[in-house]
């Protein structure tokens, strides 16, 4: 007989040092298992072997499947995620695993590769291949350049090594995964959001059995231990969708690059903005190419006429201009529903918050912080307009002007088409690009807004191709903004780089950490809980009210103390009936 040591499959951070259980057999690391808990039998997972005297413990129940879901370098990651993330271990443990139990799958005989790589490979991907580290590097791509990047991991699958590609929406994943269908064949393996359980488990049988494929998905994939994992590509990391909105906060960057520090692979980041995060990390930036969008024409919206309307004269014209040609136009707006930005009818001066200066919503409080707003600050005007609209009166407006037939949602047969973020992956074959209200996305209340709407702007700007006067248009308020300075040169690089002297000053990321804790009845004192878990070692602010929650903020350089201390906290406040809701590295405050 001999010990194994189990982590039950149960949300509480209780269970996170697992307990031992006899074992007639070696279990590997990450062999799922049924154990005796109390009077239950629950499902575990095996995190490792232990000597001792095993006739005193209950024996392990069943082994539930043949194939192991983690390995021991795995593990070390996992762990990590846990503690970052101050998530019970067993909540991660089970991100590593297909949706069902897994089977044993016959080993695939994989067609040859015949496709080469291009003369400008990042270095990380030849490395691959020869089956050698290099350092991460970010590639400044558009979108075309973004496809070539993606074929030229033939070499890799040819020398045996997997590819694990990230994407952040499973459209993202069903258009690039076609194309390196197209030259890879059956050696890639996409997982797709809306795929069945029995399908994601068909996908995570063959990619943790045969080396030599290319698995691409969203960030769910991100803890898949792939059989001979030799690169990994994050398409885009900067943005949302690479991150989980529910707890645990997980983010596909950060678990990448602790995989790779651990499991020896590759990195290559691909896209047109990197995040502050990955520049303070050291990665070395690529270009590809001199400019990473096409000409950007900036209209300064203070110039305009009194009730001048959602676009000044030169965007009208040139939106007409375009449908005479029979150029396809998106315009672009940041969002769907009526209330972005304001500005002074009389000096024209953008409306934000007397005391954290973001941008307010309609009423005379700030939905931020609570002050109040005031009259103007430059000219004591009263009287505010809106700039920008959400979708629906934008449409509206083109209509009235072109014509119903003329405008339409993204993918319809109008010539105008009408969107949001999540339209721009679909957005193809267009000459015109227009955002209606830069301002709006620029000042949101989030701390790293600017960062964010760079991002956003870049890629809608990306998918214009280059050539015949093809461009985006940006309506602003403040075209001297550094966002719009670095859309105009077509280069984010010193924007991003003030961005981060900024963070350094105030202490947000990526020069400090941040962790919000939401709280939600319980008969706990959460002040003085969370008080006491924090100390002396970072900065508690809080708690503010939301929506019947209670919300603290922590802050401070390194809180990897403070998620010490912060885990027997959070499952106090938990055992006394609270709903407790960490977001680690949160995107908004």
């Amino acid at each position: 007989m001999r010990i194994a040591r189990v982590v039950p499959d149960l949300p509480t951070y209780a269970v996170d040092e697992g307990f031992r259980y006899a074992t007639d057999r070696p279990l590997p690391v990450g062999s799922i298992v049924r154990v005796p808990l109390g009077r239950r039998v629950v499902r575990g997972w095996v995190v490792g072997a232990e000597p001792g005297e095993p006739s005193a413990l209950k024996p392990i129940k069943a082994l539930s499947a043949e194939v192991p879901i983690f390995t021991e370098d795995l593990l070390q990651t996992l762990r990590w995620a846990a503690h970052h993330y101050v998530a019970p271990l067993a909540a991660l443990l089970r991100r590593a695993g297909p949706p069902n139990l897994p089977g044993k799958v016959d080993t695939e005989v994989l067609a040859p590769v015949g496709r080469q790589a291009s003369s400008g490979t990042p270095a990380p991907i030849s490395a691959a291949a020869a089956g050698d580290r290099a350092r991460a590097v970010y590639c400044l791509v558009g979108r075309d350049e973004l496809t070539d990047t993606l074929l030229d991991v033939g070499p890799v699958l040819r020398s045996g090594g997997s590819v694990m590609v990230i994407l952040a929406t499973g459209a993202e994943v069903a258009t690039h995964g076609a194309l390196l269908r197209a030259a890879f064949g059956a050696r890639v393996i996409e997982v797709l959001p809306e795929a069945s359980h029995r399908e994601v488990t068909a996908a995570w049988e063959r990619a943790c059995e045969t080396p030599g494929h290319v698995v691409v998905g969203t960030h769910r994939v991100v803890f898949w231990p792939i059989e001979g994992l030799r690169l990994g590509v994050l398409v885009e990391e900067g943005r949302r969708a690479m991150r989980d909105r529910q707890t645990p906060t997980v983010h596909a960057r950060e678990v990448i690059r602790r995989r790779a520090s651990v499991e020896r692979f590759n990195i290559v980041y691909l896209g047109n903005v990197p995040s502050t995060t990955v520049l303070a990390s050291g990665v070395e930036v690529q270009r590809r190419s001199t400019r990473g969008w096409p000409p950007v024409e900036i209209v300064d919206r203070t110039e305009d006429p009194p009730g001048s309307g959602l676009f000044a004269h030169r965007v009208r014209n040139a939106i007409a201009g375009a449908v005479r040609r029979g150029v396809r136009v998106f315009v672009f707006s940041h969002r769907r529903g009526y209330a972005p930005a304001f500005r002074c009818v009389r000096c024209k001066t953008l409306r934000r918050c007397p005391s954290c200066g973001s941008r307010p919503e309609p009423g005379e409080a700030c939905s931020r912080c609570g002050a109040e707003l005031g009259s103007c600050k430059v000219c004591g005007g009263g009287r505010f307009e809106p700039l920008g609209a959400g979708v629906g009166r934008i449409s509206e407006v083109l209509r009235r002007a072109h014509g119903d037939g003329a405008v339409g949602a993204v993918g319809s047969a109008a010539l105008i088409w009408v969107g949001t973020e999540r339209d721009i992956p679909s957005v193809t074959g267009v000459g015109l690009g227009v955002v209606v209200d830069a301002d709006g996305l620029i000042l949101g209340s989030a701390y790293n807004a600017a960062e964010e709407a760079l991002r956003i702007f870049a890629r809608l700007a990306a998918g214009i191709p280059f050539g015949n006067g093809r461009h985006l248009i940006v309506q602003t308020g403040q075209p001297e903004h550094p966002v719009i300075v670095a859309l105009r040169s077509g280069d984010p690089l010193p924007f991003l780089e003030g961005e981060l002297q900024v963070r350094q000053e105030f202490g947000l990321p990526p020069a400090g950490e941040v962790i919000v804790v939401e709280v939600t009845g319980g008969t706990r004192d959460a002040r003085t809980v969370l008080r006491e878990a924090v100390g002396t070692r970072a900065t508690l602010l809080g708690p503010a009210e939301r929506s019947g929650k209670l919300r603290w903020l922590i802050q401070g350089r390194d809180l990897s103390d403070v998620r010490s201390s912060l885990r027997p906290a959070v499952q106090t406040l938990r055992d006394g009936g609270a709903a407790v809701r960490l977001d680690v590295d949160p995107l908004d405050l």
